[in-house]
């Protein structure tokens, strides 16, 4: 694997310097060639050349070539960012830096996601549809300024459809997907159907409704199904059967300088549950018969929000976002006998929830100067959080608590020249729960001639506590772990540089290469930790700050445009530093590296209508500490690589699409975590669930324009 991922690495950088050795390049400042405009963090959708912020875009080009259906099926494949799945419980969440969802913030047109356990953390991907999708923008590093608590180490903004060039757009596709080898009509693969429809009334109404239907049939893998009656713990699935149905409306009026934009969705997922364990039952009027206690997850979440933009005494620009959302999770027990289809015993509880009351605002061009911008803003927060937790001689308690925050904050951007711009920011945050907290920001951006951009910044942010960490309480055979109540939000500081090289050629040619480095420090943070003994002589875990975090990155992206190729390659290597105590021993501090790699090649053939895709992403071994008898272990995690090809086609005058392709070609599905034995070596300790193995996929999509 060394040897191939260092083969392509010299031949991409080969490719980049041969392609272009004998052509001549032209004055970037006088190049055509159209700039991608973005939202994120900006006062106004503006160039991202001209962005002080590090932005990367996913376009909806690049999720029709992939055949995304959901946004974990696009961040697969990005640099930086890893997608952990979860087969007990069918979600699917982000990993950035070797930080969890707690950190990362997703956001859909500026206004975080719920979900049943946060607000715009610890969302689950796989809940995500992408149908109404515009493009995505990620911001990786501090962005507590401008996005409030949770905001570490990056953001995720989905930008949605608000307008077309057509009367009518008219949408429909259906999508079928083997996993991995597992494919029937109905009872196994995956099959997804969707709609969309959206309406340009006149020049000044739009409006748009959808619906996304997505029926993950499960992995058997080695298991044998919910209609298994033996015995043995072969019963149920790998991966839990899963549907969701997702549907979209929403309503735009624009005139002159005032825009209103109102979306609802509505989400209602169910995950299946099938025991391994077969139970042995008798009755005088079934006679003898096999059952299991099973189990479905029931979710639904309804989301709102309403977004005005206008302009007020002589030209100040206000943005405003109204929001309510709410998500659950129920759990509906119940006893099923397997011979004979039948449920029985059926009860049902809610499990979790979140409904949050959300405002965000600012005021913009508050200095009538060609030099400086000044944006005021506030943001307010109202979560009403539910929980069902296991107290002791299995007893169950209910939690419901309020957690507000109502933050104010400022941003400035000064063009001290034509090329040169800084970005002061700092935000106060009022906490109902916390010690009231602050975010400080600093940018800069420098443009040179022939196409160079430096970029800088350093940020301090913070995270609050989660629902869990708070007030979390599990009992049960000797073990007590629990919430707490007292704790303190994390602090963060990060640090980045940039160097961007955009080179034109006179050819058409288009290159861009981009070095960033940064660096990330996290105090107080949280973990649990051994912090006593109960009467009965059982440990007490409980969560506190007791931990810190580490890491600096160097990431290497490198794009080529060639008439009809497009080209790229990235390379990130990260070094992660963590303390970890547990109450009884700790680690050390050291330094723990690893190496991930991504590159993507796409080709239009224009006679065909044809657009061949590939996308190829490696993970270095990653290392890190797993709990032992009486210290913490160093383990490794195997290396992998996933590998995506599509081929996509349109018909009838692009009316009608076909994508044809394969998912994760190197079939990958378990890896192995080795624990450091006594003699130094490795030892293979566990597996970690990753992906189902090799899948394929035909999509076809109808297009209707008018």
């Amino acid at each position: 694997m060394r040897i191939h991922t260092k083969a392509v690495i010299f031949f991409s950088f080969h490719c980049s310097i041969t392609a272009f050795s004998q052509e001549k390049v032209i004055d970037t400042t006088k190049a055509t060639t159209i700039q991608e405009v973005v939202i994120t963090g900006q006062f106004e959708p503006q160039s991202l050349r001209k962005s002080v912020h590090n932005i990367r875009v996913i376009s909806r080009l690049d999720i029709q070539n992939l055949a995304a259906n959901n946004l974990g099926d696009v961040l697969n494949q990005y640099l930086n960012i890893t997608v952990r799945p979860s087969s007990n419980t069918g979600r699917s969440t982000i990993s950035m830096f070797g930080l969890d969802a707690q950190y990362f913030k997703i956001l859909i047109d500026n206004v975080p996601l719920v979900n049943e356990g946060g607000m715009g953390n610890n969302v689950d991907l796989s809940q995500i549809n992408l149908n109404e999708v515009e493009q995505i923008e990620i911001i990786e590093g501090s962005m507590g300024v401008t996005h409030g608590a949770n905001a570490v180490s990056g953001i995720l903004n989905i930008i949605t459809k608000k307008s077309s060039e057509f009367k009518w757009e008219i949408n429909a596709f259906a999508q079928e997907e083997t996993v991995g080898k597992e494919y029937a009509a109905f009872d196994e693969g995956k099959h997804i159907q969707g709609w969309r429809v959206s309406h340009s009334i006149n020049d000044n109404w739009y409006a748009s409704i959808g619906v996304n239907r997505n029926d993950f049939q499960g992995f058997l893998n080695n298991q044998k199904g919910k209609e298994y009656s033996v015995n043995d713990f072969s019963r149920g699935y790998s991966w839990l059967p899963k549907e969701q149905i997702n549907s979209t409306a929403s309503i735009a009026y624009k005139k002159h300088n005032f825009r209103a934009y109102y979306k609802f969705e509505y989400l209602d997922e169910n995950i299946d549950f099938y025991n391994s364990t077969v139970q042995s039952g008798f009755s005088t009027a079934l006679g003898a018969f096999k059952f299991s206690d099973d189990k479905r997850y029931l979710t639904n979440r309804f989301y709102h929000n309403l977004n005005v933009v206008g302009s007020v005494f002589s030209g100040i620009v206000y943005n405003v976002s109204v929001s309510h959302q709410k998500q659950q999770r129920e759990i509906e027990d119940f006893k099923y006998r397997i011979l004979t289809d039948e449920e029985y015993n059926l009860s049902k509880k809610k499990d979790q929830s979140m409904e949050v009351l959300y405002s965000t605002g600012t005021l913009g061009d508050l200095i009538k100067n060609n030099k400086i911008d000044l944006q005021v803003g506030y943001e307010a927060v109202n979560n009403q959080g539910f929980s069902l937790i296991e107290g002791e001689n299995n007893t169950t308690k209910t939690i419901r608590k309020r957690l507000e925050n109502y933050d104010f904050f400022a941003i400035s951007e000064i063009k001290l020249t034509d090329k040169f711009s800084l970005r002061p920011g700092v935000r106060y945050s009022l906490q109902s729960s916390f010690d009231n907290q602050y975010a400080v920001s600093l940018g800069a951006r420098q443009l040179f001639e022939k196409g160079y951009e430096l970029r800088g910044s350093i940020g301090k942010s913070f995270r609050t506590p989660t629902f869990e960490e708070l007030f979390t309480e599990m009992v049960f055979s000797g073990h007590n772990y629990i919430g707490n109540e007292n704790l303190v939000p994390e602090t963060s500081i990060s640090y980045e540089a940039s160097l961007k090289k955009n080179t034109y050629f006179n050819s058409g040619t288009e290159l861009s290469n981009n070095l960033i480095v940064s660096f990330m420090d996290i105090k107080d943070r949280i973990d649990m930790a051994l912090v006593g003994l109960d009467q009965g002589g059982a440990q007490i875990n409980q969560y506190i700050n007791v931990s810190k975090y580490n890491m600096w990155n160097i990431t290497s992206s490198n794009q080529i445009r060639v008439d009809n190729l497009n080209f790229s390659l990235g390379v990130s290597f990260v070094g992660i530093s963590q303390l970890i105590d547990n109450g009884q021993f700790k680690t050390t501090d050291d330094y723990l590296y690893s190496l991930n790699l991504n590159s993507s090649v796409s080709y239009t053939v224009p006679k065909w209508n044809t657009v061949f895709s590939a996308y190829y992403k490696y993970t270095g071994k990653q290392q890190q500490y797993v709990v032992g008898q009486s210290d913490y272990i160093l383990s490794e995690i195997e290396p992998y690589n996933l590998l995506d090809l599509t081929v996509r086609k349109s018909f009838l005058d692009r009316k009608l699409e076909a994508t044809v392709g394969a998912r994760n070609l190197f079939n990958i599905k378990d890896i192995n975590q080795s624990r450091m034995n006594e003699s130094g070596g490795h030892t293979v300790g566990s597996q970690l669930l990753l992906a189902y193995g090799t899948s394929y996929f035909l999509k076809l999509a109808y297009n209707l324009n008018f």
